[in-house]
């Protein structure tokens, strides 16, 4: 146990239940990511479609849903748009995913594990992933920092710098009192 939540316990203080829970990344991140259609156009950007008319025939998403959440995805800097021109058509843009964007590929791989071992189809999975390099295939899977694949009971959540405690205890355990 760290020194803050020591000093915070003392208090008589749970951080899992007393702190100020409005304060969550996981709430701001679903603000971003967290409606169905915008993982569903992230999915297929990680499956090679970069084109308003693709997402549009593959996702069957109502045009101006599609069009506000790739404007969302462009405006957090999950994607970004390049200018591509067909022959005797106008100049239209292409979804190009960013590094952001990128580093959702864990949260998403362990959305799509998690749905192929308890929502599949009878038959199986629609799709497998598989790495290009060698065909093996991949999964999500959760490591700490030195490597070591960690399971769900293994992990502590302790509070970090902005850690902010809810009520009238709120300077409790800060640091520097």
């Amino acid at each position: 146990m760290d020194a803050r939540t020591e000093a915070l316990q003392d208090a008589g203080v749970d951080p899992r239940l007393d702190r100020d829970a409005s304060n969550c990344s996981i709430a701001r991140t679903l603000e971003v990511v967290g409606e169905k259609w915008t993982i569903l156009i992230l999915r297929e950007v990680w499956y090679g479609s970069s084109r308003f008319n693709e997402f549009e025939r593959v996702l069957g998403c109502p045009r101006n849903l599609l069009a506000a959440r790739l404007r969302m995805l462009v405006k957090e800097g999950i994607l970004t748009t390049e200018t591509y021109k067909e022959p005797g058509s106008r100049s239209r843009p292409k979804y190009v995913i960013t590094p952001k964007g990128m580093d959702l590929v864990p949260a998403v791989m362990g959305l799509l594990q998690w749905g192929d071992r308890y929502r599949a189809d009878p038959e199986g999975p629609a799709m497998l992933p598989r790495h290009r390099g060698c065909g093996a295939h991949v999964d999500a899977q959760v490591r700490c920092d030195r490597g070591h694949a960690v399971q769900p009971e293994d992990i502590e959540s302790i509070p970090g710098p902005a850690f902010r405690l809810r009520g009238p205890n709120k300077d409790v355990g800060r640091d520097g009192e």
